[in-house]
Parts: C-alpha cells; structure tokens; sequence
C-alpha cells in the first residue's frame, strides 16, 4: 500500500496473510514524514489564524492512510494496549491491526460507552474514576489528536508544560526556579488547583471553540460510560482514559496566561510587554490542572484568583477552595512533587515530602511482597523504581534526600535478609546478601545484579527551554535539546 495516499485505499477484501505483511511491510518513516508535512502546514495555517485552511488540512490528515496507521500503532504500543473497553477486543496481532487501521473512518462513525473503573489515590480512601475507551474508539481519538495536536501548540500559554510534546515537569520546575530565585523575585506565591478538571468542562464550551470537526468531537463527548451492566450519559467533562482528553483539557485552559498578562503587563496600546511592565511581578507557570502564580503582595495574589475564577467559570470549571492557597516564599510550598522555599533568601528547590513518602511507601510494599522471592527478583523489581525516581529528582537540590534513603532502604532489605534466616548469625546474613564492589561495601548485590544505590545519580541542572519553539517547527531545536538532556 502506497502511504502517500490520502484516502484509505479501497478493492478486495484482503487476506490475513496479506494483512500481516502489510503491516509488516509498513514504511512508517515514510508515514510519519508525510503526517509532519501536514501537521507543519496545520501549524503555520493555525499562526495566521486562516480557520479555514485548517479545517481542510486537518481533513486532509484524518482520512489520510499514513495518519490512520500511525494513530493505530499509537493504540497497539501504549500502556493500555491490553486493556479492552466494553467490546472485549484488543489488538494482539499484526492483522487484526491492519483491519482496524483500513475501518478508521468518520463516515457513520459513533463511538461506543467507555467502560467505567475505579483506581486508587494515593493516601486518600476515596477512588478516581477512569473511563476506558473501546480500542477503535481510541484510535479515532489518536487519529484526530494528531490534527488537532498542532492547534493547541500553536494557541497555547507559552508556559504550559503538562501533556505537550518535548516539554516536561523539569521544563515547568526551572521555570518556576527562574521566577523566583533572585533577591527581587517576587515573595507571594498562588497555589491553583482546579475542582474535578477533567470531569467538568462544559461540552458546550468545547464544541464552540475548540477547532476540530463538531460530529466527530460531539462523539467523543456524548459517549456516555457503562458501569455494571448500566449506561450513564455524560453532560460534562472529558473522560480520564481517553487519548484526546489531556488535549482537549489543556486547550480549555489556554489563555489564563493571557488574561493575568492583560490585566498586569500590558501596555495602553494593548500589547502585553512582560519585560518593562511587570511591576506586579506577576509569573505564571502551569502543569496541565495545576498551576502556580507570582505575586509582589498577598492583596495581588488574591486579585489574580478572582480573576482566575472568572475565567474559569465561563468553561464550566471552578477552583478547589481547599487546595487553592496563597502562599510566602519564606515557608514553602509544594509543586509537582518538589518543594520551593526560601532559606535566608536562597531558594532551594528538593523533593517534597509527599513524594519521598511516596516512594519509601511502594519500595516498603515491593519488600513486603517479595518476602519469598529470590534476592535477583527483589532487585530487578526495586531497580526501575529506584531509577524512575531519581531521574525525575536528579536536576533539583536532591543530594540529602538521595542518601537519606538508601539508608530507609538498607533497613528495609537488612529486616527482610534476617526474616528469611532468623537463625543465622548476622555476619553470615552480611556475607551471603551485601558485597563488595571496588572500594565500596555493603552493596546489596548477587553473582547476577546490584541494587542500584539513590546517590548513585549525580545531580545535574535542568537546561532552560526557550518558550518561543514549536515542536512543529523547531523540530532541529529539541533534537539538540534531547541530545543534551541525555
């Protein structure tokens, strides 16, 4: 199949046989270049504000063959890939994900309920629910976020960082770190939190002004969700689980930034001019639903949560009263996992306490649950969380914490070696489980593997991302940038 067609080819039902090598077979590269073409083009189109243009290109994309392959792929390689919604059917193999790349399609398309679950929240007794889409329905959604992807990027608050492509949560704490470490930074801080984001935004809102085709997108709105045995419509909100949701949630909002910057950096012509006219020093940085907001006093923090909540309340959504504070730099507050504080006027941003008892609480669990295991299975489970952990620490002040909790740890291991031999002396226990290694000792370690040590990670500073790139455009400056980072 040729990918540079635009439509999905039509003929002969084909084979299983002709369908595995056809996916097989696949150019991707080819594929994917051809999606970028037109994803640029939506971008400069979006830049120029010609709707028009847009609304064709992104048509073009969502019946394009290539576009319709990558959004499948997507579908068939993320984490959710075996869980199915309430059909049942997951995409195991190369032809069944062949047939459902060529029945993409908007022609009659009508999505099915989400099937409805309920997950843990860490260290509350109430659960979040989640609401998993059938697996066609969430490459329909694949399909039409890669259109709509370069929208949201060309519209966005230039420091929105949560579920857009090439930034990060260290993207949002080195600019939070620039915002506030000097002498003359601001002092007053507005914690945001937004009451049930994803589960409140007005449908109406969204099919008003988010630029994407109305049937499809009414769609993926009105699915409504089946828990036991029973369907329950959706008024409001988009579902937790679907591909297009953070999307969607992100472009909703877009433009608080705006609003903070109209009202306190901008000129008497009307343009916002952060440079020469912040005297509020107001700086603002949000992570998908939350954010924070700088301020030179408690009276213009306040200011900007009424006005926050005015813009909030025209998409349907409203600030949590018990999480939204107001906050001095002196004592701290928590912010994607780090604390930012202040000590005799040095900002010191650390893991937060939350996080560290976060960690400490599942590698307690893993240690718990292998009681029996093998010392080679217990290393190859804490390994990854020992290493996810610290990667996503590594560019802050963390060097403490690193080596307070290979100490947490050691005691942990140290009760579980001596459960398995009470009766062993503990120079025995010592010998048999830690070893050395160079002119280290008391590594926890077998013939095979090592655990992997917290201190281990050297720390290393986070490089600044300049705001003004667009992953649709500079695709040369985060290549660099990726390269740097690794």
């Amino acid at each position: 199949m040729n990918v540079v067609h635009s439509t999905t080819p039509k003929g002969e039902k084909p084979t299983d046989n002709s369908l595995k090598a056809c996916w097989k077979n696949f150019n991707w590269q080819i594929a994917q270049e051809h999606v970028n073409r037109l994803q640029s083009r939506i971008t400069k189109a979006t830049l120029k504000q010609n709707w028009n243009l847009v609304k064709r290109l992104q048509h073009l994309l969502t019946n394009s063959f290539s576009a319709k392959m990558i959004a499948t792929q997507i579908v068939s390689k993320n984490k959710g890939k075996r869980t199915a919604g309430i059909d049942g059917i997951i995409w195991t193999n190369p032809e069944t994900k062949m047939t459902a790349a060529i029945s993409l399609s908007s022609k009659n398309y009508k999505a099915q309920p989400l099937r409805r679950v309920y997950i843990d929240k860490y260290g509350k007794k109430e659960k979040r629910p989640l609401s998993i889409p059938t697996m066609h329905d969430r490459a329909m959604q694949a399909l039409y976020a890669l259109a709509l992807s370069p929208v949201a990027e060309a519209t966005a608050d230039k420091r929105s960082f949560g579920f857009r492509k090439y930034r990060s949560t260290q993207d949002a704490c080195e600019q939070t770190f620039t915002s506030l470490c000097r002498d003359y930074s601001a002092q007053w801080i507005l914690e945001g939190d937004i009451r049930g984001c994803f589960d409140n935004i007005s449908h109406t809102w969204l099919l008003n002004n988010i630029p994407l085709d109305k049937c499809i997108l009414s769609q993926f709105l009105k699915a409504g969700f089946s828990f036991h045995q029973t369907h329950y419509p959706t008024e409001s909100g988009t579902p937790q689980g679907g591909i297009i949701s953070p999307l969607l949630a992100n472009m909703t909002l877009d433009g608080i930034e705006t609003a903070i910057g109209m009202k306190y950096y901008a000129q008497k012509c009307g343009k916002i001019d952060k440079a020469n006219y912040n005297f509020k020093k107001v700086n603002f940085v949000r992570y998908a639903d939350d954010f924070i907001v700088t301020a030179d006093s408690e009276e213009t923090a306040k200011e900007i949560k009424e006005l926050i909540g005015t813009f909030l309340k025209e998409r349907g959504l409203s600030l949590s009263e018990e999480k939204t504070r107001i906050t001095h730099i002196n004592d701290g507050f928590d912010f994607l996992g780090w604390n930012f504080r202040k000590y005799r006027g040095k900002l010191i941003v650390k893991p937060s306490k939350k996080s560290i008892d976060k960690v400490i609480d599942k590698i307690r669990a893993v240690i718990n649950e292998g009681r029996a295991w093998t010392q080679d299975d217990l290393i190859g489970y804490l390994n990854p969380i020992i290493t996810g952990w610290t990667n996503y620490h590594r560019s802050v002040s963390s060097s403490q914490t690193f080596s307070r909790l290979d100490h947490v740890i050691w005691e942990m291991l140290w009760s579980w070696a001596k459960r398995r031999h009470h009766n062993k002396s503990h120079t025995w226990i010592v010998e048999k489980y830690w070893h050395k290694h160079g002119t280290r000792k008391w590594i926890f370690s077998s013939i095979d593997c090592q655990l992997r040590n917290f201190s281990d990670t050297k720390i290393r500073r986070h490089t600044l991302l300049k705001l003004d790139k667009n992953p649709y455009l500079d695709s040369d400056y985060f290549e660099k940038k990726k390269k740097i980072i690794s």
